[in-house]
């Protein structure tokens, strides 16, 4: 599912998915419109409680949701989540976060998709290998 011009893509993979118990992923929910499951290649790491994403284009499959943001509130949307993934100018830098457009595969194919991305050293993270935060093995 396209976005138009007024609209921009959201790729989430962790506490922000559908289905996640986090009360920012419901959040989520309620503030942009659920278009489908997509997926990135990159790796996955288990950084505490939460995933990180280090994009990879020989990596796996990362799964994920797509949303689409309008243009009435994707402004709101985008600031309330750059405070939650704590790269807002409200936080010190560096950032353990930071949001970049990458190409995703989404419901209807590759499309452009705002991404938090992991910015910090992963050395010592072990990798989700299943690619998939919600179904992890513990």
């Amino acid at each position: 599912m396209l976005a138009s011009p007024l609209h921009l893509n959201l790729f989430v993979y962790g506490t922000l998915r559908k289905g996640s118990d986090s009360e920012m992923g419901r959040w989520l929910m309620q503030h942009a419109q659920w278009c489908g499951t997509g997926r990135v290649r990159g790796v996955l790491y288990e950084i505490e409680s939460y995933p990180g994403f280090v994009p990879d284009p020989c990596g796996s499959w990362i799964q994920g949701d797509v949303f689409r943001l309008g243009p009435e509130k994707r402004e709101s949307v985008l600031a309330a989540l750059d405070d939650y993934e704590q790269c807002s100018p409200r936080f010190p830098q560096p950032w353990e976060y930071r949001r970049e457009m990458l190409d995703i595969n989404g419901p209807d194919g590759c499309l452009p998709a705002w991404t938090y991305v992991y910015a910090w050293p992963v050395e010592g993270k072990l990798p989700i290998t299943s690619g998939d935060f919600l179904f992890r093995q513990p």
